[in-house]
């Protein structure tokens, strides 16, 4: 706390007046009277305030304002708002006093932010479902909380390092993906940057410093590659620029996890980017062409990477030609072809997409897009964090075109099913659909549709939508109409099944308590009791040796599982936890309080995180697995950063595939390096070969990922090995 120091004042002046000069479009007197106004009495309203990093906390709106006006490019009112976000928040003015003093337009955007502030829990997901509602009126809202996300990740270092891997689990999994499908690119790949390095800082800083040693390499090859472009580009009167730049750290580790490769196996590190100033009297998708043509003439393509994104654009209003071509030293590069104005659509998205089309364009991708974020969005009974998990899904989907009988053009999501393109037609279609005629070959609606495919939807009167339907539907939207459908079925499978259930437990003088409940929840995997009701209900669970179930008093593995995740609210006595600090994993875990997560299977060493259950005890997860980032960005404040300490006793499982060229001995050769070099034991092996290839699935103990990488690494010598690598269990 403290008032602002005379030098601090001068400080906050002069980053105001920088504000001032950052818009990217004219500012009329009475805007920026309007501005000074919204700074006046936010400045008032944050007195005395200050941020964790010890600042007055007046800098954070500014400096969101700023991102908003000179990074996406936004007007006065969306920087009013921005300087305003905070103040109905955490002071004691309210909504209504923005209205009177900035006008009702300011105060909606400043309400929308409101309602999206804190952590994602199941409360926060719900307030996002009611933001996004608001989203097609006004899509200022998330580019403003997008503006305020960026400016909290570039100041993250002042928070404790649990809350910087809760903000940075919840950038991940929702702000990024949102900044990728309205076409902020910039803004996306700068979270991902700074979001990958506070959950992984050693991954970061190890890719950050190869690309630097690569840099001097890199600015050889774009001087060499661009040199007979830039001839010819001058000879055809051009008015371009050329600039080359590597893929993102957080771009190039996903590639390393997905892929299992290293960072040297990564053979597109380089992209080189050519923007145009159009020549007049030619259309700008004619010149992108021939620009094309000319870098073909120089440099062989690579037949399956161009990639028209002008013809069609992507549902962010991204445009642009890419290649893929061999450059020097056999190096592939790819080359994005852009007008200047779709190089501004592409690093500043929505804003700028709809200043050169106009506020009134109806049918833009991104309209599109927004009206089916509303139809996804009107059914308040879909659970609020079920909802999250298909929104974020369908953020990152690229789109295919499909064309109908008659060959009108949809769009739909890569990966999409024939059921969901039935869907994505009307709510019946989906409802009755039995499958579809794909390019006139019948196909079953689970078929998986590429782009150009013709699809003519088959249907029948007596088809009706089945739980198995969720399975095969991929879109967020196909999921939800299924749900709907079998919704009202699905409670009578509920009452159905609740009257079983009592009646059987009734023949063994037991009532349907609590405990009960929960031990035939845990017995057969499921997670509520609607759930246990709805599959009695529909004949899926059998109750013939229900006695037997109830009188079992052992936990196995998955019980205490069960138990450790869902149990009650009430707190186990174990020592208090300081989640400021790391929680330190000892070599016991049944006298330290924690579990290792049985659907990521954690071994010492693994970059771990921990979550704190409802009972007390801590859950521990890889950081990349899908349930870590879920926890992370839904359940905040219950993770805390976890450290291994050394394990020397205990072993744990893992899964190793090798592949590589078949010969005689090999199998013996990789046995004796796991059991006589390393004294690692074995639980099961199994090799098959085909045409000279083997591929080896190989389930070991061992007690650390050190002493399993040096493992890996001596395997990976051996004669006729190509790959080696840990898979998940």
């Amino acid at each position: 706390m403290g008032l602002q120091t005379e030098a601090e004042k001068r400080y906050i002046q002069d980053l105001f007046d920088d504000l001032l000069k950052s818009f990217n479009r004219p500012v009329t007197d009475e805007a920026k009277a309007l501005i000074l106004k919204a700074f006046n009495f936010a400045n008032k309203a944050h007195m005395g305030v200050r941020r964790k990093s010890g600042e007055p906390y007046i800098l954070h709106p500014i400096a969101v304002a700023k991102i908003v006006t000179s990074e996406i490019g936004l007007g006065a009112k969306s920087a009013t708002a921005a300087i305003l976000h905070d103040v109905v928040e955490d002071t004691d003015y309210s909504l209504q006093d923005i209205e009177n003093m900035f006008g009702k337009k300011v105060a909606n955007l400043v309400d929308g932010l409101t309602k999206l502030s804190g952590t994602f829990d199941s409360k926060q997901a719900v307030n996002f479902r009611k933001m996004l509602l608001t989203l097609s009126d006004d899509v200022r809202v998330i580019l403003i909380k997008l503006a305020d996300r960026l400016h909290n990740m570039r100041t993250l270092d002042s928070m404790p390092r649990n809350k910087q891997l809760k903000i940075a689990g919840e950038t991940l999994y929702v702000f990024a993906p949102l900044a990728h499908r309205l076409g902020l690119y910039s803004i996306k790949t700068e979270l991902e940057d700074l979001s990958l390095r506070y959950k992984h800082p050693e991954a970061y800083q190890q890719i950050d410093l190869q690309l630097h040693n690569q840099e001097e390499r890199i600015n050889y090859l774009v001087h060499v590659f661009a040199k007979p472009i830039q001839k010819k580009l001058y000879e055809e009167h051009f008015d371009f620029t050329i600039s080359g730049r590597p893929k993102s750290i957080y771009s190039i580790w996903n590639k390393m996890q997905n892929k299992k490769i290293s960072f040297s196996e990564i053979y597109d590190l380089l992209a080189i980017r050519i923007v145009f100033k159009p020549k007049p009297g030619l259309s700008e998708k004619r010149q992108c062409f021939d620009i094309l043509s000319l870098i073909t003439d120089i440099y062989k393509p690579k037949p399956d990477r161009i990639r028209d994104w002008i013809t069609i654009p992507k549902a962010n209003g991204y445009e642009a030609l890419h290649v893929t071509v061999m450059g020097p030293e056999g190096q592939w590069v790819e080359v994005q072809i852009r007008t200047e104005r779709m190089d501004e659509i592409a690093e500043r998205g929505f804003a700028a997409h709809y200043k050169y089309k106009g506020d009134n364009t109806a049918e833009s991708e991104i309209d599109r897009w927004l009206e089916k974020i509303r139809e996804l969005l009107q059914n308040p009974e879909s659970d609020a964090l079920d909802f999250l998990d298909e929104f974020k899904l369908n953020l990152y989907s690229q789109e295919i075109i499909i064309f109908t009988p008659k060959g009108d053009m949809k769009m739909i999501p890569k990966n999409a099913t024939v059921l969901d393109f039935a869907y994505d037609i009307h709510t019946e279609l989906g409802n009755k659909c039995i499958g579809a005629k794909v390019n006139h070959q019948l196909v079953p609606m689970s078929y998986v549709l590429s782009s150009g495919d013709q699809v003519e939807i088959l249907t029948s009167d007596k088809q009706n939508p089945k739980p198995s339907w969720l399975e095969i539907a991929v879109t967020a939207r196909a999921k939800s109409k299924i749900r709907d459908s079998f919704k009202q079925e699905q409670r009578k499978h509920i009452e159905n099944g609740q009257e079983i259930l009592r009646d059987e437990l009734g023949k063994l003088n037991v009532l349907p308590s609590a405990n009960t409940l929960k031990k035939l929840i845990a017995h057969f995997g499921l997670h509520t009791k609607e759930q246990l009701y709805a599959e009695v209900g529909m004949g899926l669970l059998k109750l013939d040796k229900l006695e037997e179930i109830l009188q079992k008093k052992s936990e196995n593995k998955f019980v205490k599982f069960w138990k450790l995740t869902f149990s009650s609210k009430k707190k186990s006595a174990g020592p208090v936890i300081d989640k400021k600090k790391p929680f330190l994993l000892e070599e016991d875990p049944e006298q330290n309080n924690y579990i290792l997560a049985t659907d990521c299977n954690p071994i010492p060493g693994d970059d771990v995180v921990g979550y704190i259950a409802d009972s007390g005890n801590i859950l521990i997860h890889k950081k990349t697995c899908p349930e870590a980032i879920k926890l992370m960005s839904s359940q905040g404040d219950n993770i805390l950063e976890a450290k291994w300490t050394r394990f020397k006793v205990l072993s744990y499982l893992s899964h190793i595939y090798i592949r590589g060229f078949d010969r005689q001995g090999m199998v013996n050769q990789i046995t004796n390096v796991i059991s006589n070099e390393y004294g690692i034991n074995m639980r099961s092996i199994n090799f098959e070969t085909h045409d000279g290839v083997f591929e080896g699935n190989l389930y070991l103990y061992v007690h650390h990922t050190e002493d399993l990488d040096n493992l890996l690494s001596k395997l990976k010598e051996i004669k006729g090995i190509d790959s080696v690598e840990r898979k998940e269990l």
